[in-house]
């Protein structure tokens, strides 16, 4: 199955969570397009201007694409303006192993060679728990494959939970195996979203990283309780995700644009 993320869009417009999703925490307005890539669309693509639901929505439904789905011509582009590369899954595996394996201070004992393995327990001096609160920063995350990996970001083709090695993915399922209550579940899937953070240059990425989050708990969720988010747990967790993935201009530590264009 091939993720369309201007349906994930679509549908998180209707559940009112689209707004949260585009909202910029620093500036309290919303997160700025960023990218020269729209701007043929007309003046309300330009990089300096917000991004609104309307720019996204309707019949403008079709605008906002994983890397997978753009014209090679907006790939090679991107690469050239703002070194946005795609990163193939075994790298992201290798390198969020290496993580892991630092943490636990000993070889990764979640995955090999792509598959999961039994859990082994945790070491004396370390729980779950704190596996969970370990706080871990996906810098110039783009649509943030080493957060979470739903799909291949060279295809666009999902990847099953059980196979997925997002940062995010692997905490999710250290809660599985350890929650034994769905209350329980929630507050450290929660607290999983609370320690992972991104940051990105261009909006759109920006969106797509945060969709990218809030769907991944929406598909845990399902597949340890057979169930959907609430109305108030998919807000509690987007308001989470704006507050832990946002944009910035990481040279400046600053907004983009911030010296050439006051908000």
């Amino acid at each position: 199955m091939i993720i369309n993320i201007g349906d994930d869009i679509l549908l998180l417009q209707s559940l009112k969570l689209l707004k949260k999703l585009l909202v910029d925490k620093t500036t309290k307005k919303n997160i700025m397009w960023a990218t020269d890539a729209y701007k043929g669309k007309s003046g309300d693509y330009e990089r300096n201007k917000e991004m609104t639901e309307a720019l996204i929505t309707g019949r403008n439904a079709d605008v906002i694409k994983t890397r997978a789905r753009k014209a090679m011509e907006q790939q090679s582009e991107r690469t050239k303006q703002h070194a946005e590369v795609f990163t193939p899954l075994w790298i992201v595996q290798k390198m969020n192993d290496h993580a892991d394996e630092v943490w636990f201070g000993c070889p990764n004992v979640f995955f090999q060679d792509g598959i999961p393995t039994e859990r082994v327990g945790f070491p004396k001096e370390k729980t779950w728990q704190s596996y969970v609160d370990s706080r871990r920063l996906e810098i110039t995350c783009g649509e943030a494959p080493y957060l979470v990996t739903r799909y291949d970001v060279e295809t666009g083709e999902a990847i099953p939970i059980k196979q997925r090695v997002g940062i995010l993915d692997r905490k999710l399922r250290v809660v599985t195996e350890n929650a034994l209550s769905e209350s329980e579940w929630l507050k450290w899937a929660y607290r999983a979203m609370e320690a992972t953070y991104g940051y990105e240059f261009q909006g759109d990425n920006v969106l797509i990283a945060r969709v990218n989050l809030l769907m991944t708990f929406e598909e845990h969720l399902r597949a340890r309780w057979n169930r959907k988010p609430t109305a108030s747990e998919y807000f509690q967790a987007a308001n989470i995700i704006a507050w832990n993935v946002w944009q910035m201009d990481g040279l400046a530590g600053t907004i983009p644009y911030c010296n050439a264009h006051v908000r």
